[in-house]
């Protein structure tokens, strides 16, 4: 019976703590807000002295209009019959 009591008290601690570890709402960085984009404190030259420019936080601009693609090229690879394994094997 006190073994499970102390399971049951150690899980009650153990989610009790863990409830106050969750997203609040808040952003770490001012920068890191939407609202906060096109403020000033997140436009260059002020907001690289401490790092918190919204392009170092998110590893991108949000606000560009063009977005980047990369050209990839397709690579066909013909099947190998097993002919030609045994051909290559010997």
């Amino acid at each position: 019976m006190s073994r499970k009591l102390i399971s049951i008290f150690s899980g009650s601690v153990l989610a009790i703590t863990l409830s106050g570890c969750g997203f609040d709402g808040h952003y770490r960085y001012p920068c890191q807000d939407p609202e906060n984009w096109a403020n000033a404190e997140c436009q260059p030259p002020v907001c690289e002295a401490t790092g918190t420019c919204t392009t170092d936080l998110l590893g991108y601009d949000p606000l560009a209009t063009e977005s980047a693609t990369i050209e990839v090229e397709e690579e066909i690879v013909e099947e190998t019959t097993e002919s030609e394994i045994v051909e290559i094997e010997e």
